[in-house]
């Protein structure tokens, strides 16, 4: 939603929220545009609805942007410009806390900037950043990107890069992380020494059920059945 102050971060798991993403022309949130918003909305943990539009940023797409998104100039030019799609994803968003990989430092400097820029308000809606999340879950690790999140957790990464098929990857992502959170998953009586590194094994959630996995990860990937 618009108003004069802006949400607040906050480091916790809800059930509902809107979940999103956003492809941009580089990672300038002073220079780039948005080239595809995709969003979302989740009701106690499921996916209820989704949300998702290129948008025609007015401008050539850099070739860098294009070869992690894949999207083209050609995909965009009869989208409309974020200044149309904007209210649309607020609508879909409506005062739903907000949720997505690095928002804090990257997306929602973009929303921001934008809603400022068209509507001359900024979003008061509070957000949750999943990466200030996995800090919390995974404490040990050197990188907690998404894509190693969802292969510690055998979550698919097909389709990684483009708006919607990042959502839906966070969104199992941050659930998992939330039983971390809870403690439902890492309580354990027994301490599990790793074979390979030396480090330390511990319970996690995985698609397929519980298993142990590595603390060292990513560099170590070592995991072993329960």
């Amino acid at each position: 939603m618009l108003g004069k102050k802006k949400g607040k971060q906050r480091n916790e798991y809800v059930p509902d929220y809107v979940l999103y993403d956003l492809e941009t022309t580089g990672i300038s949130s002073l220079y780039d545009e948005v080239i595809e918003i995709s969003a979302v909305k989740v009701r106690n943990g499921k996916i209820v609805d989704e949300f998702s539009e290129l948008v025609n940023p007015g401008r050539h797409i850099p070739y860098a942007a294009s070869k992690v998104n894949n999207i083209s100039d050609k995909m965009v030019e009869k989208a409309l410009t974020f200044e149309k799609v904007l209210p649309e994803f607020l609508a879909f968003a409506g005062d739903d806390v907000l949720a997505g990989h690095n928002i804090a430092s990257f997306d929602m400097k973009f929303l921001y900037r934008d809603c400022e820029k068209y509507f001359g308000q900024t979003l008061t809606n509070d957000y949750i950043d999943t990466l200030a999340i996995a800090k919390q879950c995974f404490p040990e690790w050197k990188h907690r990107r998404l894509g190693d999140l969802a292969e510690h957790y055998g979550i698919s990464t097909n389709g990684a890069h483009r708006a919607l098929a990042d959502c839906r990857m966070n969104q199992q992502v941050f659930e998992l992380m939330a039983e971390e959170l809870k403690g439902t998953v890492n309580k354990q009586t027994e301490m599990k020494i790793c074979p390979r590194c030396g480090c330390t094994l511990k319970k996690r959630n995985g698609r397929f059920g519980e298993f142990w996995g590595c603390t060292g990860f990513p560099d170590c990937r070592y995991t072993e059945n329960i």
